[in-house]
């Protein structure tokens, strides 16, 4: 009951994550076998969940949206790739109507692989699917601690608020 009430006062406190969620999954090598990486993403490049499966099935995308549903509650429009697995997963789920795919459209959910397509290549790849899960998570985490929207701001603005967040950084890593 605790738990609960946590998830549903988290979810009131950020009701943008609502708006619009961007689903992409990409490939990653983990010990020579191909493993795929769920990436959900809000409207502002906030990554809300991160989930590495064996397989690109309904089966996987199910289990990956009910994940993502849990923790950030249910998105009015969600923009995917023309992948036929998200169409059958919603329909499961009942939001089948909410999809939208288009050319360009999910753009946001592709950048947001470009982080982690860097620092996976500076670390040699991965070794263990549990590794691979764990890091993404993390990776994840801290990079909307850090993305602060540099395009929005002004300079002097951006470096108060990168100030901030390598301060509370340095508090939780001491």
């Amino acid at each position: 009951m605790f738990a609960a009430e946590i998830r549903k006062r988290r979810v009131q406190s950020h009701p943008y994550l609502r708006w619009r969620w961007h689903l992409d999954e990409v490939f990653v090598r983990s010990n020579g076998e191909t493993h795929y990486l769920w990436r959900a993403v809000d409207h502002e490049g906030k990554v809300l969940e991160v989930f590495a499966p064996k397989r690109r099935d309904r089966k996987a995308v199910l289990k990956f949206l009910k994940r993502a549903m849990k923790q950030c509650g249910q998105p009015k429009v969600i923009v995917t790739d023309r992948l036929r697995s998200y169409r059958a997963a919603m329909n499961v789920i009942g939001n089948g109507a909410d999809q939208e795919c288009g050319r360009w459209l999910n753009n946001c959910a592709e950048n947001s692989h470009q982080p982690f397509r860097r620092r996976e290549g500076a670390m040699s790849k991965f070794r263990d699917v549990k590794t691979l899960q764990k890091f993404a998570a993390v990776h994840a985490s801290t990079f909307n601690h850090f993305n602060l929207d540099r395009h929005l701001n002004s300079r002097s603005v951006f470096k108060q608020n990168r100030s901030a967040a390598l301060a509370e950084w340095r508090q939780l890593a001491a």
